[in-house]
């Protein structure tokens, strides 16, 4: 965990010796910072994040600190709140403890008594989320339960000691002002783990709420004179003030995830990392982040409120940023990473470069990382000063160059259920180039090191699971094949009943390379940062203007439109579709497509005239063209559309493209990048040279400069 500075810096026994809790010492620190402040409106924020729960065994989280992390660089460098104006209640030692009593004393003296008409709150709650039953007995929904915030302070007694949703309902109504943004990283469904993905609920019915509670409601209700009829009837109606951001739908499951080398909320993460690059309204937000969501962490977020409103009620005109500078000493600084996506975090090692940019979003110099990363932190030095003397904390990142290892592994665990045959298993993995097996522990999460899918058998208890998905044709019980990192089934990866470890692995060889592709191509990943100005959609052939889902870097003139659009991502059963790739550059591009697919497989879809590759892959200067022979969609599942565009000719990866659709004899049509001579990593490996920004014999990584290149991803469902 990133260790930070705090605006509090007292002992505990200090100021138990004074008589003053540490929420007294901020708020009277705080008075004179208020008296200072003339911006209006003024923008407060409480934060809470919840890792270590004492009193609930084994039940402890890992990324809810690191979700308060993300927020509060977010809001003060992306949407200037002060840092006095900011409020954390965490598990860190140093951070006011998220007791019950903590959280709702400073929601009341920091957000309710501080709030004026016009100014922005917004209250960030990260940790387990459980259910109480209704108090009074009036249902909302039809439902005879209220989902909860659980506690630090949170024990075994069956009166809990949970924040329910009602009471946080009633805060809200108590603030002055309409602009308030409610952000829920947790839930009430399911618990535990699911494969290397830690669940935020502690789901137990048999609680109710504690008399406390209830009183503490009924004192609101009588300040805001409202009886439980009328409050019900408010809930029902959704009549709230401002917007409330969930992690997932109420029957779904709220990850703590992996990322590298940190944890944090899923949901916070991706938010947060969008956020940097966009701000946009709160609808288009949640519609750009919930493909990923879905599919990786089978959770959609939820919204309540205006979803045209700007993001925390802010309108915000700063340009996209990768990352920012927190902390400076002359020419050297500390950078915050927050606005780097998931997938390319580990090509941000040392030698990558970023630009400084104006607040106009005008380049001022450059820095370069000259230490590993650590989780989101990293060092840098300032290489170029253009018109800058010396690096300043605020000042904002955008990537130029990164570093994309020649050592990448896929990261495969090995799951308990392999019993005595887990040894067999890891030495198979482990002779298969750049692949790394990783031993499930006892702990939570099982893996120690983030894995990307996971070797098991197909047992009883799994099945059960799967069945309840509404799964067709699953599996047979203890065939041997591969899961997501949250034991989702990867399709048409199971094999037959009696196939011993070392001839699963054998068959599964292929598709594990074809995985071990996807993530290095996944690694140059650069719609945000790219400085091509380009763009790629999905359409169905019966309707060619039935936009199915799309995508352009930032700088095409069509990004700002795509925001506040809203594309299903979802291509019916039987139907036909196609690409669409537009140049708006001045010169012209060569691209090429891959689609990966739920059952691990990847695909080059464009080009497709193998006696004619190279020359089919140029597209002139403002220029759209419909590429790839109509696929038509016969299978339920997911895919994922790679669009690899380049100032150059892809010629090394198309050389071996064109050898391995003879060894297929292909002439015309769609390529699985499998063969006995060339496959998937023979591609990629290829393909990371044509992108390499310099030449040079046996280096140990390529940097790939945004500036020639450009990688698209598009996500889509087929049901």
């Amino acid at each position: 965990m990133v260790k930070r500075r705090h605006f509090l810096q007292f002992s505990t026994s200090t100021l138990a010796t004074l008589g003053l809790s540490q929420l007294d010492i901020w708020h009277k620190g705080n008075r004179y910072a208020q008296v200072l402040a003339q911006d209006t409106p003024r923008k407060l924020a409480l934060l809470v994040g919840i890792n270590n729960y004492p009193n609930l065994e084994d039940n402890n989280l890992n990324g809810c600190i690191t979700d308060v992390d993300l927020q509060q660089e977010l809001l003060i460098h992306r949407f200037g709140f002060k840092p006095t104006d900011i409020l954390r209640l965490t598990s860190y030692p140093k951070d006011i403890q998220p007791t019950r009593q903590n959280i709702l004393k400073a929601f009341e003296e920091h957000l309710i008594k501080q709030a004026k008409p016009g100014d922005v709150v917004v209250f960030h709650f990260s940790g387990h989320g459980s259910r109480l039953a209704e108090v009074d007995n009036i249902k909302v929904n039809n439902d005879d339960y209220n989902s909860t915030l659980v506690t630090a302070d949170v024990g075994n007694d069956p009166l809990a000691r949970d924040i329910m949703g009602r009471t946080l309902f009633l805060l809200v109504s108590a603030l002055n002002t309409e602009n308030v943004t409610v952000v829920l990283d947790s839930c009430y469904s399911g618990g535990g783990t699911r494969g290397n993905l830690l669940i935020r609920s502690t789901l137990n019915n048999d609680r109710k709420a504690s008399l406390e509670e209830i009183a503490y409601q009924k004192s609101w209700m009588k300040r805001l004179n409202i009886n439980a009829e009328e409050l019900a009837k408010k809930r029902r109606d959704k009549i709230r003030k401002g917007v409330v951001l969930a992690a997932a739908q109420g029957d779904q499951m709220a990850a703590d995830a992996n990322f590298d080398d940190f944890y944090a909320g899923a949901f916070t993460y991706l938010l947060t990392q969008y956020l940097w690059q966009q701000t946009g309204n709160v609808g288009s937000a949640i519609a750009q982040i919930t493909p990923v969501l879905k599919s990786v962490y089978q959770q959609v977020p939820k919204v309540d409120g205006e979803q045209k409103q700007p993001v925390y009620f802010i309108n915000n005109k700063v340009p996209p940023i990768d990352a920012v500078i927190i902390k400076s000493d002359g020419e050297k600084a500390t950078l915050w990473l927050g606005g780097v996506d998931k997938e390319s975090l580990d090509t941000f090692r040392e030698k990558a470069t970023f630009s400084i940019l104006s607040k106009e979003g005008k380049i001022s110099g450059e820095v370069e990382l000259i230490s590993p990363r650590r989780g989101l932190v990293a060092e840098a030095k300032l290489i170029k000063k253009g018109s800058i003397n010396s690096l300043q904390a605020g000042m904002l990142l955008q990537e130029s160059t990164r570093i994309v290892p020649a050592d990448l592994k896929l990261n495969i665990g090995l799951d308990p259920s392999l019993g005595q045959d887990i040894n067999a298993a890891k030495e198979a993995l482990k002779a298969i180039n750049r692949i790394q097996p990783i031993t499930a522990q006892n702990q939570k999460p099982p893996y120690p090191n983030d894995v990307q899918y996971i070797f098991s058998r197909m047992t009883a208890a799994y099945r059960q699971k799967l069945q309840q998905q509404s799964i067709a044709a699953l599996p047979d019980v203890n065939s041997l094949g591969l899961f997501t990192e949250g034991l989702e089934l990867v399709s048409e990866s199971f094999g037959n009943t009696g196939e011993t470890v070392k001839d699963a692995i054998e068959r599964l060889n292929p598709k594990l390379k074809s995985m071990l592709a996807a993530s290095i191509v996944k690694k140059t990943l650069n719609t945000n940062s790219s400085a091509l100005d380009v763009e790629a959609a999905i359409y169905l052939v019966e309707q060619p203007d039935k936009i199915i889902a799309r995508t352009a870097t930032r700088r095409s003139n069509n990004h700002r439109g795509l925001l506040e659009e809203k594309y299903s991502h979802k291509i019916n059963l039987q139907k036909t579709f196609q690409f669409r790739v537009t140049n708006h550059e001045s010169n012209p591009v060569y691209f090429a497509i891959l689609i990966f697919d739920s059952s691990g497989d990847l695909f080059v879809v464009f080009p497709y005239e193998w006696n004619d590759a190279e020359e089919s892959m140029l597209l002139e200067a403002n220029q759209s063209i419909d590429v790839g022979n109509p696929f038509r969609a016969v299978d339920k599942g997911t895919g994922e559309a790679l669009i690899i565009i380049s100032r150059k000719p892809l010629k090394n990866s198309v050389r071996t493209m064109s050898a391995l659709a003879r060894e297929q004899k292909h002439a015309r049509g769609s390529l699985v990048l499998r063969g006995k001579s060339k496959s998937a990593d023979d591609v990629i490996g290829d393909l990371l040279d044509d992108l390499r920004d310099v030449r040079a014999g046996g280096i140990v990584a390529t940097p790939v400069s945004n500036s020639d290149i450009a990688t698209l991803s598009i996500t889509f469902e087929i049901g």
